[in-house]
């Protein structure tokens, strides 16, 4: 099949080049200039593991990119993988996603055979017949060819090529039989040496699928760091306490790791807009307000515990870890613009480093010092926080001897705490 993907950020270089892994012909379309020649150099405009391995074996053969909308009446499904960030209130900002939208119903104006217009971005159930359907009818001028649907993705950054080539689920929201079977046929090569379980239903549901999904993951994390927090004021290990936790199989091990709290370009965003979509309802969501308030205020427990051992006014601080999570360079929402915030305002001197997110934090915060790596950052610092798990800072060791007073606050558990240092775990 020939796909077009409109939309090169995240989301839609990675289902871009995946298509083009599962054997399907595939043109990617973004109006920045240079994230198109970067992917057709065969190179990923993100930092993603795996990535740049498809682009450089499908570039130039089964997968193109392009700032034109050209191909779009040419393929059999387009996919919308525009960004929505959010709004100061919480709801999602929709202006590119449906400027997207229309141009591609543009495209298809004249088009006389079927085609499906899949929304990938993630929006709010009533927002698709409010804004975004709207707008490709708008483009298309009324085309009743031109069919809409929804399929959300469930990509984790730092596993995006593997949670696509082996999803937990598919979700097919669709008006029509014919519009499912184009869904299914697209991802039919994931069938071919597995079962994935696929769910078929409404736009507006599948929609809301990926909201209840992370909302459920966001206040799963926001109730164990809680249930750690209590944990840390009575003395005893939450990690030990939540290992036995999750033995029952009605809760699973997973996502129950305390620590200083959820980030990224999902979970933030989109705990914010469907609790900002139920209050335009009327209905407030208690469970989700708390889950955001919970994970507010890690990042200023993990200074408590720093400034217990450390005058912070003037002291050297190192900040281990500025990705939201590793694997990624990315900073959206990470736990240590927070930090490094609140350690500005006590008036510390603060030295950062992160293997890979170095260089957009620098754009966020330019006037602190970035260290070339964890020893260099560590030497001389009156404490240190560590908040992203990185494998590298499970290997430190004599390099905590260079402190001028070694003392550790560690929000991810990945330190291993020796005689010599002044340890706190955020939760244990």
């Amino acid at each position: 099949m020939h796909i077009t993907v409109i939309g090169s950020g995240y989301v839609g270089t990675t289902i871009a080049a995946c298509f083009a892994d599962l054997g399907h012909k595939v043109t990617a379309i973004d109006i920045d200039d240079d994230i198109v020649a970067t992917i057709n150099e065969g190179e990923a405009p993100i930092d993603e593991p795996g990535l740049d391995d498809l682009l450089e074996a499908h570039v130039g053969d089964r997968l193109t990119a392009t700032t034109s909308y050209d191909a779009v009446p040419d393929s059999d499904v387009t996919f919308l993988a525009i960004g929505t960030p959010s709004n100061a209130d919480g709801s999602i900002d929709l202006t590119t996603l449906a400027a997207a939208a229309e141009a591609t119903g543009e495209a298809l104006a004249d088009k006389t055979d079927r085609h499906l217009v899949v929304i990938k971005s993630t929006i709010t159930p009533p927002s698709i017949a409010s804004t975004i359907e709207p707008a490709i009818k708008a483009g298309a001028d009324g085309n009743e060819n031109v069919e809409i649907g929804m399929n959300p993705e469930f990509l984790r950054e730092g596993s995006a090529v593997e949670d696509f080539v082996n999803p937990d689920k598919l979700v097919f929201g669709t008006n029509s039989e014919w519009a499912s079977n184009r869904l299914h046929d697209v991802f039919e090569p994931l069938q071919d040496d597995r079962s994935v379980p696929i769910v078929d239903t409404d736009p507006a549901t599948a929609a809301m699928i990926k909201y209840a999904n992370n909302a459920f993951l966001a206040s799963k994390i926001s109730l164990v760091n809680d249930l750690g927090n209590i944990c840390k004021e009575f003395g005893l290990d939450a990690y030990e306490v939540m290992d036995a936790v999750g033995l029952d199989d009605r809760i699973s091990e997973r996502f129950l790791r305390s620590g200083v709290g959820w980030g990224g370009s999902c979970f933030p965003k989109d705990v914010a807009a469907i609790t900002a979509a139920a209050r335009e309802t009327g209905y407030e969501p208690a469970v989700l307000e708390a889950a955001i308030d919970v994970n507010d205020r890690q990042p200023g427990r993990l200074l408590d515990l720093l400034t217990k051992h450390v005058d912070v006014d003037g002291a050297r601080i190192a900040v281990l870890g500025l990705a939201f999570k590793p694997q990624t360079d990315d900073i959206r929402n990470s736990r240590a613009i927070p930090i490094i915030e609140q350690l500005q305002d006590l008036g510390a001197e603060i030295v950062a480093y992160d293997p890979v997110a170095m260089d957009p934090m620098c754009d966020r915060f330019p006037d602190i010092e970035y260290a070339a790596s964890a020893a260099e950052a560590l030497e001389g610092a009156h404490g240190t926080v560590v908040v992203t798990d990185w494998d590298e800072f499970a290997t430190l060791n004599d390099e905590f001897d260079e402190m001028e007073t070694p003392v550790v606050v560690d929000g991810r558990r990945i330190v291993d705490p020796s005689t010599e240092m002044t340890y706190e775990g955020l939760t244990w």
